[in-house]
């Protein structure tokens, strides 16, 4: 008897979590927008280092906002980033934006990033500033959306959800289901049970005000998760974070698995060190564990097989609802297939997080240490 009623209490976890995260998406999906009128003045920083795929067009969408009043500030390293003549190209196409580039090469902290981010901000003319990532693209309405949200004083930040809905070979497609069937719902459970309390990198709009309380960016550049910190500095420093309900695009390029599961390791690895109690408690929710010792258990009986049966249909449940009517990616059911390799590929990162501290970033090695600080290792 215990080896048939065993494997449908290791499946309830995940199971459950997957049923919690589509209550807790229809709750935020289904919530108004804010009033519109509310337009102030805003900075898009953007740090920059090499080109990605469809650079111009990318930078192009923040060109054509349907927004009164914004300012681009571009910020690089180096002279000769492949970046610089595509944005030099976009300041003669669009000359009535109001446009600037930082190129300066000195380093403050490891967070390379954040250096770009420290020598853009000076040239900030206004106090709503928006940091966007070089392979983000947006629609035209992105700006109103999104500052509209500032209307209420107590809000410090705003960031936004992402998604890939053009993906260019199948190891970027297990990458973009990520984003589908774990990210965004886990973003929707933690809104629900603890409000937001950090952001997505994606895109991070902050009050200056509440930038300068924290220490500015400054007091991000020894992290790796610049993005996590700065939402959770704000948070900690008493201003409300809020979640737009307006998606950016994370614009792919053709990758290698090596590549993909690389990035995925560095995203596991930090938040590992970001948030140590509370990862280590999402191997709960892993539903390739739970199918394992299901089937061990039972000793492979038809009670752990049909246990594990009813986890890959909640599994495929939480992918369609995502990307079918919250996220709507068109994802699925093209890549349906892909989903019980992307949940394996999903414990294993998060198994092999513990096995190590470096990470590869942009070329280079890391060490992350307690905390979620990082130390320079060189070129990897």
């Amino acid at each position: 008897m215990l080896r048939t009623i065993i494997p449908y209490f290791l499946m309830a976890p995940p199971v459950c979590y997957g049923l919690v995260s589509i209550l807790c998406a229809h709750r935020y999906f289904r919530r108004r927008p804010p009033q519109g009128g509310f337009l102030p003045p805003v900075t898009i920083l953007k740090p920059v280092k090499g080109v990605d795929a469809e650079s111009f067009e990318n930078f192009a969408s923040f060109c054509t906002q349907e927004y009164p009043c914004f300012q681009i500030v571009f910020a690089a390293a180096a002279e000769d980033d492949p970046a610089l003549p595509v944005i030099r190209r976009l300041m003669d196409e669009f000359p009535s934006v109001d446009m600037d580039l930082v190129v300066d090469g000195r380093i403050h902290g490891p967070n390379y990033k954040v250096c770009n981010l420290m020598h853009a901000y000076p040239r900030a003319k206004h106090d709503i500033i928006i940091v966007c990532d070089s392979d983000i693209r947006v629609g035209p309405e992105y700006l109103r959306e999104v500052a509209s949200l500032f209307r209420d004083e107590t809000v410090g930040l705003v960031t936004s959800l992402y998604r890939s809905p053009r993906v260019r070979n199948l190891p970027t497609a297990l990458e973009a289901l990520g984003f589908t069937t774990e990210m965004i719902p886990n973003v929707m459970v933690a809104l629900s049970l603890e409000g937001l309390t950090f952001a997505l990198g994606a895109s991070m709009a902050v009050r200056r005000e509440a930038l300068e309380k924290i220490g500015g960016f400054q007091a991000l550049v020894e992290y790796l998760a610049d993005d996590y910190q700065l939402g959770n500095m704000v948070y900690r420093a008493g201003y409300r974070l809020e979640l737009s309900s307006c998606f950016v695009e994370s614009v792919m390029r053709r990758e290698s698995l090596r590549g993909i599961l690389s990035r995925q390791l560095r995203w596991a690895r930090t938040m590992r060190a970001s948030r140590p109690a509370g990862y280590f408690a999402s191997g709960i929710t892993q539903p390739v564990p739970a199918v394992l010792l299901a089937l061990l258990v039972s000793g492979f009986s038809p009670a752990g097989w049909t246990a594990a049966a009813l986890l890959g249909l909640s599994r495929i449940l939480v992918g369609v609802v995502f990307s079918r009517f919250y996220v709507r990616d068109g994802l699925f059911p093209r890549y349906l297939a892909l989903l019980p390799f992307r949940d394996l590929l999903s414990f294993g990162t998060w198994a092999f997080s513990f096995l190590g501290n470096r990470v590869v970033w942009r070329s280079r090695s890391f060490r992350v240490l307690p905390g979620g600080t990082i130390r320079d290792l060189g070129d990897a």
